[in-house]
């Protein structure tokens, strides 16, 4: 499902559930990503299926890219994996106006 930002925010500030989920490059990480946020590169093909697979489908995602064309994918590919909840964020990071940390903090 795509959300505006302001409903991709609302909806997770509210969840107990929720798990933000990176699917950019490393290098495109380097630049930040949003707080909490776990990544896991959707160009690494199988890897990505499997490291998918590992996580727990029962919590919702909320999944973010540069642009929000990959995320949707992601979206797409988990929910055809079971997954029941996965929200993309419409306009990406490159939209993002929330907090930005960089990737070791």
């Amino acid at each position: 499902m795509n959300l505006t930002q302001f409903e991709w925010v609302f909806q997770m500030e509210s969840d107990g559930n929720g798990v933000i989920l990176d699917v950019r490059t490393e290098e495109e990480c380097n630049d930040g990503i949003i707080p909490n946020a776990i990544n896991i590169d959707i160009y690494q093909g199988q890897v990505f299926i499997d490291k998918l697979e590992a996580l727990d489908k029962t919590k919702n995602y909320y999944v973010y890219c540069r642009s929000g064309a990959r995320s949707e994918k992601a979206c797409a590919v988990m929910n055809n994996l079971g997954f029941k909840n996965a929200f993309n964020l419409l306009g990406g990071f490159l939209d993002w106006d929330g907090e930005v940390v960089s990737p070791e903090d």
